[in-house]
């Protein structure tokens, strides 16, 4: 009687269909592995493809008490399988008037693609999953964004000079952790996970198990239509780079009222975002989009707040004066 083979971790078919889509084959991988269930599976799948080319990266944020456990699993876990690994400890706290869910983001994705570029690596793999990009897109629904925000989370984007890829946005996590129970592996709980203070974590303990009941194997479906959204803002993207070449960047004020007002909003978006780093609100947009409209004599002035800094006119053009 033959021996039934192991049933194939999820996450090595989502890396090959990851790897097709790509235009370029990594040399050498990064894997941010936490310890915890998810980036668990994909280190082993990243390990399994590409055995002599893989880093695991952990970041010990030393915002609770259970990291230092967690780096202890990271550095076992890896020492046990022959797995290189790179351990940065950082200072995630937050300061004034920013959240502590942003400063910790801020300060793991820069010890990442320090510690990458350290290793070689061409890019750092990410093990957020289905699940993930569901809760990220209810997250976006729930604060009234616009195409860029139902967009959720990308397959792959640069931040601090290095390339980041997700090639598990289709896996669900309940695939991941029934693959690594039934081989075995261990992993980490992070307790902060379960914390309901955080948004994302009542959309993950109440409005997911809602969808769930009411239309059974959702999470594609709301991938996919992140994935519409994506194509469609990326079409605006064209639309606004060929306005902006008609309007000059900065945009001249007469060229921008040549233009249809969606196109105008959505060109001033596109400069503000490309060139400045801001976003306006839906608010400011329309009272800037107003102020263009009566801009008709040369005494005409605009001082529209956005972001840190101001929107104001600067002779015929647009421009913008971020705060001191």
């Amino acid at each position: 009687m033959t021996p039934r083979s192991a049933p194939a971790n999820p996450c090595e078919q989502a890396l090959d269909r990851w790897c097709e889509r790509r235009s370029t084959t990594p040399l050498k991988v990064a894997v941010a592995y936490s310890a915890g269930a998810d980036s668990t599976a994909l280190l082993l799948a990243a390990y399994q493809r590409w055995p002599a080319h893989v880093v695991a990266l952990h970041v010990n944020h030393g915002l609770q008490t259970a990291a230092d456990g967690f780096e202890l699993h990271a550095r076992q876990f890896c020492e046990q399988r022959g797995i290189a690994l790179c351990v940065e400890r950082v200072n995630a706290a937050h300061e004034a008037g920013q959240s502590p869910e942003d400063a910790a983001r801020l300060a793991r994705y820069a010890a990442l693609a320090r510690m990458a570029r350290e290793v070689g690596a061409d890019c750092v793999l990410l093990a957020q999953h289905a699940d993930d990009q569901a809760e990220t897109l209810l997250l976006a629904l729930s604060r009234g964004a616009g195409l860029p925000g139902l967009a959720s989370m990308p397959e792959w984007f640069e931040r601090a000079g290095m390339t980041f890829g997700r090639p598990l946005l289709d896996v669900p996590a309940s695939d991941l952790r029934a693959w690594l129970q039934a081989q075995g592996h261990a992993f980490v709980d992070d307790p902060s996970n379960t914390d309901t203070r955080f948004t994302r974590n009542r959309i993950r303990a109440m409005l997911m198990p809602a969808w769930e009941a009411c239309f059974p194997g959702f999470r594609p479906m709301l991938a996919r239509s992140a994935r519409h959204a994506a194509q469609a803002q990326r079409l605006l993207d064209q639309l606004a780079a060929l306005d902006l070449a008609h309007t000059g960047v900065p945009p001249q004020i007469a060229q921008l009222q040549s233009l249809a007002r969606d196109r105008q909003a959505n060109a001033l978006r596109h400069w503000l975002r490309t060139s400045e780093g801001v976003a306006a609100s839906t608010t400011q947009l329309d009272e800037l989009l107003d102020q263009i409209a009566a801009c008709t004599t040369r005494g005409h002035r605009i001082h529209i707040k956005v972001g840190p800094g101001h929107v104001e006119r600067i002779g015929e053009c647009l421009g913008y004066t971020p705060a001191l």
